[in-house]
């Protein structure tokens, strides 16, 4: 009884030793409203962890947001895609608090980012004010929610991170969410690693029956297997009022009662978040769009968020044996789901072997590859990938098929083509696209031109392929026509698009004078918000030019009257 009252009273004691390192009262809630999440931290997302915590604003922007602390302004970032705008905020306790896709900042902070705007001419800036120009007070206003950047909803993204830049999971800070939902876990699978391994006489992954019981816990089929062998499980989360797929806050494993392998997404250093793709079957991801999160830790991984790890959470299964494997999902309050599963060593005389496909080219992933054909170079340096393989590669026009995107890279690599075969007025206009979905769809990857050459750097293998783009932008007025008086108007709205290489850059200036407007990419729509400058003028001229990334441009000019 002693034994089974220490294996639940341990994992709490644990919890609240890690919160007691982290202060509890200094923060307050960044919203006045009662904290919802629709995104938890260390959440899995495309090539990277979650770095906050989402929390919803009911559907709506322009909520209050707040200091959770004294301390000043250290950062304001606005960008057309992330954050959107971010606002940062330095504490005297060493930690900083980020606040990210807002609507806009408080009267002060408005005033004075617009004003280096309005100087620097650019609505995309990055600011890093002294430690006295804007300090705050815990509790003031320094912002409102909203939806800006590659949000694709109203929320606020909330992080606080350590004097070295790291996120932690707010939670630990006392900001408490209701939460007393298990996790549940839907697919769990089988991985034979080395080519005599087996599981179910087959060499390849396998998918195992999940059987889910009445208390929230699992148990899966009974296999039968022999040699190195690792598990993968998809998981997720829900709090209480919400019905958001969260993450976790840890996996652990356990082999014939032996702790195994255990990750605890609890912070995390920007440098590392890429990695991510080796923590996942990136493979089956690209193929499946579900994320199986891998129960054992492969060659050239640096994430450190794993800890008590038993030969990298691999099983080494002897023939003649009987074992039982446990796996352990974790919320932050405690909540969690088990997955009981029997193996039976048992060594097979003949298996189903794992297919691979060969092809000419063997790639070395501790060493340089360079691969050309025509007018195609592709350079990869050294520690691109994870793991050796063989790369499919071949050229045919301007088409250059590189692999399929099933294998992930986590550093760029780089493609060139040779253009000097095309006359000088047709080279303006090419880019490299790469082709993507069932329709092969180009997408301009940002091109450098050099002479005769094109290049792109990436982190996707796939098909590309040199694109022209001959089509101007387009642009339409919103909410006004030429002519017009705009005396009661607080904005001026314009659409603009571009159907192949995509838009690069604006610039608007009214009777001369430059103009900030807001590009919201969701929308594809500029903003001009009146109140920015006064116009001394009651006839005004508005022009717009607008570039795209081969240097096509369109002219939108219109005359409106004030008063």
């Amino acid at each position: 009884m002693y034994k089974l009252l220490l294996l639940f009273i341990l994992p709490v004691v644990f919890c609240q030793a890690q919160q007691d390192i982290y202060p509890q009262d200094y923060f307050r809630d960044p919203l006045d409203i009662p904290l919802l999440l629709a995104g938890t931290f260390g959440e899995l997302r495309s090539n990277h962890f979650h770095a906050g915590i989402d929390i919803k604003t009911q559907q709506r922007e322009g909520l209050k947001v707040y200091a959770i602390a004294d301390g000043f302004v250290s950062r304001i970032k606005i960008s057309h895609y992330g954050y959107g705008k971010a606002l940062y905020i330095t504490h005297p306790n060493g930690y900083t608090s980020v606040y990210a896709h807002l609507q806009r900042f408080s009267p002060e902070i408005e005033a004075y980012i617009k004003n280096i705007q309005y100087e620097k001419e650019t609505y995309e800036i990055e600011v890093f004010p002294t430690a006295i120009a804007m300090q705050v007070k815990k509790g003031d206003v320094v912002a409102y929610s909203g939806n800006t950047g590659s949000s694709g909803g109203p929320h606020l993204h909330f992080e606080i991170r350590d004097n070295k830049e790291h996120p932690i999971n707010p939670m630990y800070f006392g900001i408490d969410i209701k939460d007393t939902t298990k996790p549940y876990i839907s697919q769990i699978y089988a991985y034979p690693i080395t080519d005599s391994a087996h599981v179910n006489r087959s060499n390849e992954k396998q998918k195992l029956r999940l059987i889910a019981l009445k208390n929230g816990d699992y148990t899966a089929e009974n296999i039968e297997a022999f040699g190195k062998i690792g598990f993968g499980i998809e998981t997720n989360d829900r709090q209480d009022y919400t019905s958001n797929k969260n993450g976790v806050a840890s996996i652990q494993t356990f082999f014939n009662g032996n702790p195994n392998f255990e990750i605890d997404f609890k912070r995390f250093s920007f440098d590392e978040t890429n990695h991510l793709n080796r923590l996942i079957d990136y493979e089956h991801y690209i193929t499946n769009k579900e994320r199986i999160q891998k129960l054992f830790v492969e060659e050239n991984n640096p994430l450190s968020m794993y800890k008590n790890l038993n030969d990298n959470g691999y099983l080494s299964i002897l023939d003649s044996t009987n074992s039982v494997y446990k796996i352990r999902v974790k919320d932050f309050k405690n909540n969690d789901a088990w997955i009981t599963l029997n193996i039976v060593g048992k060594k097979q005389d003949t298996i189903k072997p794992k297919q691979i496909q060969k092809t000419e080219h063997y790639l070395y992933a501790n060493q340089d590859t360079k691969l050309s054909s025509k007018n195609v170079s592709v350079n990869i340096p050294r520690n691109t990938f994870y793991d050796d393989f063989y790369i499919d590669f071949n050229v045919k026009n301007d088409t250059l098929t590189l692999h399929d995107n099933t294998i992930p890279a986590n550093k760029y690599f780089k493609i060139d083509y040779d253009i000097s075969h095309y006359n000088n007025p047709d080279r303006d206009k090419l880019y490299i696209a790469r082709l993507v979905g069932y329709y092969k769809y180009p997408v301009y990857s940002k091109t450098y031109k050099s002479e005769n050459r094109l290049s792109t750097s990436t982190k996707y293998l796939g098909t590309y392929a040199l694109v022209s783009d001959t089509i101007s932008p387009t642009i339409k007025p919103k909410n006004f026509t030429d002519g017009k008086w705009l005396s009661n108007y607080h904005f001026l709205k314009i659409v603009i698009d571009d159907k192949e290489s995509g838009i690069s850059n604006y610039r608007a200036t009214i009777n001369g004078q430059w103009i900030l407007m807001e590009y919201e990419y969701k929308t594809k729509t500029l903003t001009y918000n009146f109140s920015d400058k006064i116009l001394n003028e009651t006839k005004n001229n508005l022009k717009l030019i607008v570039t795209d990334n081969v240097g096509n441009s369109s002219t939108f000019e219109a005359t409106f009257y004030r008063k």
